[in-house]
């Protein structure tokens, strides 16, 4: 007995030691790696006009255009926004459809062969790999500029990310209703409407929600490369530093993001 109490404290001991020497090695990693990339960035001073330019910046931010956010003959704040709204609509809504397919190709409970399930995955994670800005450049050279540049970018970039959360939400599902139908003689489509579908078209929905309020925010920045929406005029009036057209652009940028993950929010708590 004498023994075992004394050798539990020092097996303890010994744990505490080795979980102090794996953080230590841990800290010093982190320390060499955030070392090593300050090394690499090159630093050649401030600029002898930045103080005047910051300044020119703020007085935009504090004094925006308000004449640009209603133009009756022309671009406007309104339009910008309403168009940046259409195009993350849009584009949600075709890689909500189109990653359906391609999230049952990657669960691995869907199919029988790991190899099937494991190339779904990999086609996945080869569309999340290129940035929406990347893909709308593409695309522009394809179709040419404007807002359908935009949705095919937000659209083809977002299967990816939506694929990938939608075949996780297959892969979580209760197994015991699509067993049950098997049982009783269902084929494979009567158990893909009444044993998984009902499981997850709720989290699908929940999603598709949060990846609007993702695409919102992409898409004020794919005008910036042609690509519609209301970085056109923001790429236009950063280009002739026109600070107060930017601060009213941005203010209306901010206010959309708001009310959209508002209202998201509520309807994904409503669904859930």
């Amino acid at each position: 007995m004498k023994n075992t109490h004394t050798a539990a404290p020092a097996k303890a001991s010994g744990s505490t030691l080795l979980f102090r020497l794996r953080l230590v090695l841990i800290v010093i990693l982190v320390a060499a790696v955030y070392y090593w990339s300050v090394q690499g960035m090159q630093f050649e001073g401030i600029q002898g006009t930045a103080g005047t330019v910051s300044k020119s910046i703020l007085q935009g931010f504090l004094h925006p255009d308000w004449s640009f956010v209603y133009i009756a003959e022309g671009e406007d704040l309104l339009r910008g926004l309403l168009d940046t709204l259409v195009i993350s609509i849009l584009g949600t809504v075709v890689a909500a459809v189109v990653c359906i397919p391609f999230a049952f190709w990657a669960s691995s409970n869907m199919s029988r062969r790991l190899a099937v399930s494991g190339s779904g995955k990999i086609v996945l994670s080869v569309i999340r790999v290129f940035p929406e800005i990347i893909v709308a450049i593409l695309f522009i050279k394809a179709v040419g500029p404007g807002s359908f540049a935009g949705v095919l970018a937000l659209g083809i970039h977002s299967v990816g990310m939506l694929g990938k959360l939608y075949s996780e939400t297959i892969e979580s599902i209760d197994r015991g209703p699509e067993e049950a139908l098997i049982a009783s003689g269902a084929n494979r489509l009567q158990v893909l409407r009444y044993a998984v579908l009902p499981q997850v078209i709720p989290q699908f929905l929940s999603y598709s929600l949060y990846r609007f309020e993702i695409n919102i925010r992409s898409a004020t920045t794919l005008g910036l490369v042609g690509a519609g929406g209301i970085g056109t005029p923001l790429i236009f009036a950063l280009q002739v530093r026109n600070w107060n057209r930017v601060g009213i652009i941005l203010l209306g940028i901010i206010v959309l993001i708001i009310l959209t993950d508002w209202i998201s929010g509520w309807v994904r708590r409503r669904i859930i």
